[in-house]
């Protein structure tokens, strides 16, 4: 399954482009990457790494793929679904000679070894250049993207690509804000001026216990937003709004959290005013999420060790609610020009899980076809892809009803 999105200057807030789901990939396979080449997914065994294993496979059956993590029993399970094609690797991403070991010989690297909260370095990026094997990371903070953006010095001097925050939000979020962005300087007399992110998932979207680990450890952060030029820091899990994500998702209550997306949007394409919300499913998790920005200090929640005992022991309960509520994913992508004209764009799908693979693996076969230029880059950045019509070819099908 997949999703496609097209997104046109409209002159009213009617959303008129909307994602839509296909019951299985269409995908053109990249003509300029190496046959065979070699992919490392660094927490393969998760959710997150798992689906874009998977999809790696799908999409490119030639493909090596070493799926790797801590646990050699979801490891071997993980090859069998994958095929021949595919081996597991133990890997510690803490410890530097067992990195190194492992990219080597290796095309590429897909780093969702999560969560990216609170990392003190940024080791597997550092072993990459030090290795001089291209890179993708499905990193959703701020101070992590913008510590990996500082070794692109490092990267272009090693002579290798590498792609930070390329998941599905942030990643295909950012590639659709780069879009609106791109269309409206085209097609239009005004300036952008204010670009906000929207996003919502059912339950933990069947991401399982590190989206959980990511949802508190943000809730221990301020939001950084922008407002005419402005930083100004806003308190996390409020702000709340209704937004309408359209068929299949409909109004959904969403509310301000600190993503990476925000600052590198407002850097890369000069928006002046940019923030980002987050909702989910059902309501009552939105109330607790507020609640606990509230009752619990924000050194808790930026204490990894403690957010992941509060993962234990609410996860029993989140997967038994998962199972009702489903994994719907949906974002949406406002932009608003001086001349009054707005625009919009909406992507959705009926599960999260297959999406944020589908997402992962476009952003790796953007590096393997040899799209992206050396350096570390958003994916806003206009050094990737060089063909934004090839890269959604990748990650989203021809439009048919989410329903």
């Amino acid at each position: 399954m997949a999703v496609s999105a097209s997104m046109h200057l409209v002159k009213s807030r009617t959303p008129l482009a909307c994602a839509k789901e296909e019951s299985e990939y269409r995908v053109r396979h990249p003509e300029n990457s190496s046959p065979n080449a070699r992919v490392l997914v660094l927490g393969g065994t998760g959710r997150v790494g798992g689906s874009t294993a998977i999809a790696l496979s799908n999409l490119r059956p030639d493909l090596r793929i070493i799926v790797a993590g801590r646990n050699r029993e979801k490891g071997a399970s993980m090859v069998t679904t994958l095929g021949g094609n595919s081996q597991f690797a133990e890997v510690d991403i803490e410890n530097v000679k067992s990195l190194e070991a492992a990219l080597k010989d290796v095309d590429l690297v897909v780093h969702t070894a999560g969560p990216f909260q609170q990392a003190e370095r940024c080791t597997v990026l550092e072993a990459a250049i030090q290795t001089k094997t291209a890179y993708v990371d499905v990193c959703d903070d701020t101070t992590y993207s913008r510590r990996a953006k500082s070794f692109k010095d490092r990267a272009v001097a090693a002579n290798i690509p590498a792609i930070t925050t390329g998941g599905i939000y942030p990643g295909v979020s950012n590639v659709m804000a780069a879009e609106l962005v791109r269309a409206s300087r085209s097609e239009s007399n005004g300036e952008p001026e204010r670009l906000r992110f929207y996003y919502y998932t059912a339950g933990t979207g069947g991401a399982g216990p590190t989206i959980l680990a990511t949802s508190f450890l943000l809730l221990g952060e301020e939001v950084a937003a922008y407002n005419k030029g402005e930083m100004i820091k806003l308190k996390p899990y409020s702000g709340m709004l209704n937004i309408d994500f359209g068929k299949g998702i409909g109004k959904r209550d969403v509310y301000l959290l600190n993503l990476p997306e925000v600052r590198s949007v407002h850097e890369v394409l000069g928006i002046p005013t940019v923030s980002a919300r987050f909702g989910t499913a059902p309501f009552y998790w939105n109330w607790g999420m507020a609640a606990m920005t509230s009752l619990l200090p924000a050194e808790f929640l930026r204490d990894r060790s403690k957010v992941q005992e509060l993962v234990q022991l609410f996860d029993p309960l989140v997967r038994a609610v998962d199972r009702i509520a489903g994994e719907r994913v949906s974002m949406r992508v406002d932009l608003e020009c001086s001349d009054g004209r707005n625009a919009v764009g909406i992507f959705s799908h009926r599960r999260l899980s297959v999406s944020v693979g589908n997402a992962t693996a476009a952003f790796a076969l953007a590096v393997l076809e040899g799209s992206t230029q050396p350096g570390v880059w958003f994916p806003e950045e206009k050094e990737l892809p060089s063909r934004r019509g090839k890269f959604y070819s990748n990650v989203l099908p021809k439009e048919q009803s989410i329903l």
